[in-house]
């Protein structure tokens, strides 16, 4: 291995975590990807570092999807068709290049912490990665 070049760590890459839980030092940047503010949490508490609404679902497709885990394969393949457009592509493209730096771990307020928007954002920029 080349000493000069940096080696990346196996903890490096996006993680996803509800909002709810505790901030922690290895999150890295902490990035809600809601597109309304979680209920019930202060900013102060929440911790979050950027809040990408335009990466999250449209109105529309949220509440389409909204508590039906039936649905999850036609909601993800949705919602990917929504990050290829702007202005999400744009978001997805710097979280890719924030990533090069540090981790980068997406916040969720979703009681569904297996079908939730995140999981499928997650799944969506690792196949880019």
């Amino acid at each position: 291995m080349n000493a000069t070049r940096p080696r990346r760590s196996a903890t490096r890459g996006f993680r996803i975590k509800r909002v709810y839980a505790p901030a922690a030092a290895d999150d890295g940047l902490r990035v809600l990807v809601d597109r309304l503010w979680p209920r019930g949490i202060s900013k102060e508490k929440a911790r979050i570092d950027l809040w990408l609404k335009e990466i999250a679902p449209s109105d529309a497709l949220r509440r389409r999807f909204h508590g039906n885990p039936e649905q999850w394969g036609q909601f993800a393949a949705a919602y990917a068709r929504e990050l290829a457009q702007e202005p999400a592509k744009s978001a997805t493209a710097g979280l890719r290049e924030e990533l090069r730096r540090r981790p980068v771990t997406l916040l969720y307020a979703a009681r569904d912490e297996t079908h939730n928007n995140a999981v499928a954002l997650k799944a969506w920029l690792d196949k880019l990665r």
